[in-house]
């Protein structure tokens, strides 16, 4: 029996641990779980998910940066009708809490693309054995009606989209902020008053790499979502000006490697973390954080994470 207490819930969905996986470095889940036993996870937040499948960005997509990566993937993923039918039902066998990372180019996709997560895990909870605990809403996503800005940047675009999402389920909802927000305290603060009952933070931030040989940028779409250690101190002061402007929980994540860093975010306020880019660098990432947060919450006599959260 473990003699430290890691567990968190946020809008009565629980967490065993801290330790979720961030959407876009994780698939399904399918191949990390040839490494290792997923339900000793907190959570999986799967790829990003758009209502109808896209093939993503042309050119090159990955590249690494000195204590991080640029990736340019552009979303590519089946689709939700695809997931559904035949991802769900692999996540309807995990203990682990289960986050959809929902996506979309105008406010019909996100709204559709939820209605149909909603209808598809009603009937699996009825038939005892729900897929979905969470909706993660990725207002990243360019508005291809608004000439490609992301839903994300602007508060009133942003206030629009996840109204409309949360009028159409009555599954938990957590909002994924975008770094380059007009002001991400006041984005997560409308957030809250919209009705979500939480936020994830931060998405990647705008980078870019020339190759100087060709004379061009690395990638087809000329900047990239910088993310890995690199970017952690920007993500843990965001976390923190967040949790200081809400009172729903925030979903930290941004550079996460070491047990260290997690009770890092959660000193800073973080309920959970979310960890992405440490996949790449260890396939067996979360196992060994799990593992590794346990056995530092010990040394360090921190018997709940409560006893922590939001101290700083």
């Amino acid at each position: 029996m473990t003699e430290v207490n890691m567990n968190a819930v946020i809008a009565g969905v629980r967490f065993k641990n801290p330790v979720v996986m961030a959407s876009g470095t994780f698939g399904f889940g399918h191949e990390y779980g040839q490494r290792y036993d997923l339900n000793l996870l907190g959570g999986i937040s799967g790829k990003g998910l758009t209502l109808n499948p896209k093939a993503g960005n042309p050119g090159t997509r990955v590249y690494e940066t000195p204590s991080g990566m640029l990736n340019s993937v552009g979303l590519e993923n089946p689709g939700i009708p695809a997931f559904l039918e035949k991802e769900a039902p692999y996540w309807a066998t995990l203990d682990t809490a289960r986050i959809v990372n929902l996506g979309g180019g105008t406010l019909d996709d996100y709204v559709r693309g939820a209605e149909l997560i909603q209808s598809d895990n009603a009937r699996r909870e009825a038939a005892g054995a729900k897929a979905v605990d969470m909706i993660e809403l990725n207002i990243s996503c360019p508005n291809v009606k608004e000439g490609g800005i992301a839903f994300g940047v602007r508060t009133v675009a942003a206030r629009e989209v996840l109204r409309a999402v949360r009028a159409a389920t009555s599954l938990p909802l957590a909002v994924k902020l975008s770094p380059n927000a007009e002001d991400i305290a006041s984005m997560a603060a409308m957030c809250e008053e919209e009705g979500a009952d939480a936020v994830s933070l931060i998405n990647t931030i705008s980078g870019m790499k020339i190759d100087i040989r060709r004379r061009a940028s690395v990638f087809h779409n000329l900047y990239a979502g910088l993310s890995g250690p690199a970017v952690k101190p920007v993500a843990l002061r965001m976390v923190h000006q967040v949790a200081r402007a809400v009172r729903i929980p925030v979903i930290g994540m941004g550079g996460i490697a070491s047990a260290s860093d997690i009770l890092e975010f959660i000193m800073a306020g973080a309920a959970v973390v979310q960890v992405g880019t440490y996949n790449f660098m260890n396939l067996d990432a979360g196992r060994d954080l799990v593992a590794d947060l346990e056995a530092l919450m010990l040394s360090e006599n921190i018997r709940t994470l409560d006893e922590i959260r939001g101290i700083v």
